[in-house]
């Protein structure tokens, strides 16, 4: 074992002076590798509703909570914070439950005008 890799004190996580901890991801969801309800889509936006809880149950979960005290999109969480997307996916799932976030999806393409009215839209403007 190298000098720049030690066990922390109390034998609960690993910690590398270069990288940071290191934590197996599925120590981080508990072994879950799924959300027990809807999965978060990449542009589905998060916002906290609740500001950050005390008994939050992991480190994780209360950056998450920091983080989204605005809304912001999945993707930028799991980048924010450093954790492969799944995993954020699963602690936002756990969040959700606890309902201290809401989730706001995006619309549906199927609301949004097609392609040929926006197509008249724009001829009509330039005739003008």
């Amino acid at each position: 074992m190298s000098a720049a890799f030690e066990p922390e004190v109390d034998g609960t996580a690993w910690w590398d002076h270069e990288a940071g901890p290191v934590v197996r991801p599925y120590m981080v969801t508990g072994g879950r590798v799924q959300p027990v309800t809807a999965d978060f889509d990449l542009i589905s936006h998060v916002v906290a509703v609740q500001s950050l809880a005390v008994d939050t149950p992991s480190p994780e979960h209360q950056a998450i909570l920091a983080l989204t005290q605005e809304p912001r999109p999945v993707a930028e969480i799991a980048g924010r914070i450093d954790l492969p997307l799944g995993v954020v996916r699963v602690l936002l799932c756990d969040l959700l439950l606890a309902g201290l976030i809401a989730r706001y999806d995006p619309p549906s393409t199927d609301d949004l005008p097609n392609i040929d009215t926006l197509q008249a839209v724009i001829h009509g403007l330039r005739s003008l």
